[in-house]
């Protein structure tokens, strides 16, 4: 399925796991089927210890067409099957309502808070929080389409309450700190940061490699990546390096590519299995949210 013979190194293995995933990805014109059925083959020798279980069973035998008929057979339960915890934009939410109260005068009824009008006549500040929040909506729906592999936690707390961490996502390839940011313009990166017009002092990746420290130290975790997550129209390339932070990859990527980034994982960098995810998960099950 993954198309290498059974001989090759492990590193050989996951670069053909990545590519099989590139070629068979829907986002980019793949065939769903082959597509869970390469994510299927790739859970069966993601690790040294199940590669050898699955050689010893001689499951290596097994050829395309049984990986594609079972990772076509309709599932029982058609909702999302990503593990998720916390309440995606939920905080940006009500901090958007509290924004917005102060600013329209304590005791004047707003009918629609939403209204688009309102909304454009408010200050920045209170436009950006709501855009923010819309955004980690966007990131969430994306995420609840990763597989049973992935656990995702929203709105995590940090020491500092007002500067959570947006997502924390968990699974084969790694543990990611994200940030859902939309400044209602295009970005660009000079330096390891995002700059541009519509930044108003923001330095959305110092800060999220903050946070991610900070969580990092409190639970006893390392992340594999730091990811930043636009709006397709925000940024050129679909994902923008911004250098490494405490040994994590750092990035910038676009809202639609950001699915796949996960899948693929970061190049250089290990995947999670057996034990190791299990602890990580366990440790993140303390997380407090914002």
């Amino acid at each position: 399925m993954l198309g290498v013979a059974a001989s090759v190194s492990d590193d050989e293995l996951r670069r053909a796991f990545r590519k099989a995933l590139r070629d068979t990805h829907p986002d980019t014109g793949g065939d769903p089927q082959h597509f869970n059925a390469v994510q299927l083959a790739w859970d069966r020798v993601s690790t040294p210890q199940k590669r050898a279980a699955y050689d010893v069973g001689r499951g290596a035998s097994q050829d395309r067409a049984a990986f594609t008929a079972q990772a076509a057979r309709p599932r029982q339960d058609t909702r999302p099957s990503t593990r998720s915890h916390g309440h995606p934009g939920g905080w940006r939410r009500e901090r958007y309502l509290d924004q917005l109260r102060e600013w329209v005068g304590r005791g004047v009824t707003v009918d629609d808070p939403y209204d688009p009008a309102l909304v454009r006549s408010a200050p920045r500040e209170i436009r950006h929080t709501l855009a923010d929040a819309l955004a980690e909506e966007a990131t969430a729906r994306t995420l609840s389409t990763l597989g049973i592999g992935f656990t995702v936690w929203h709105d995590v707390a940090t020491e500092d309450s007002e500067r959570k961490i947006d997502h924390i996502v968990l699974g084969p390839t790694g543990l990611f700190a994200m940030l859902s940011e939309d400044f209602g313009a295009p970005v660009r990166v000079r330096r390891g940061e995002l700059i541009g017009d519509a930044l108003a002092g923001e330095q959305p990746a110092h800060e999220l490699a903050a946070r991610a420290k900070s969580l990092s130290r409190a639970l006893r975790v390392k992340f594999t990546g730091l990811v930043i997550v636009l709006p397709d129209d925000a940024i050129d390339d679909p994902v923008t390096s911004l250098g490494t932070v405490r040994g994590a990859a750092a990035v910038a990527v676009k809202q639609s590519y950001v699915g796949m980034l996960l899948r693929q994982g970061f190049e250089g960098t290990d995947p999670i299995g057996g034990n190791e995810l299990f602890d990580v998960r366990t440790r993140l099950g303390s997380v407090r949210y914002a």
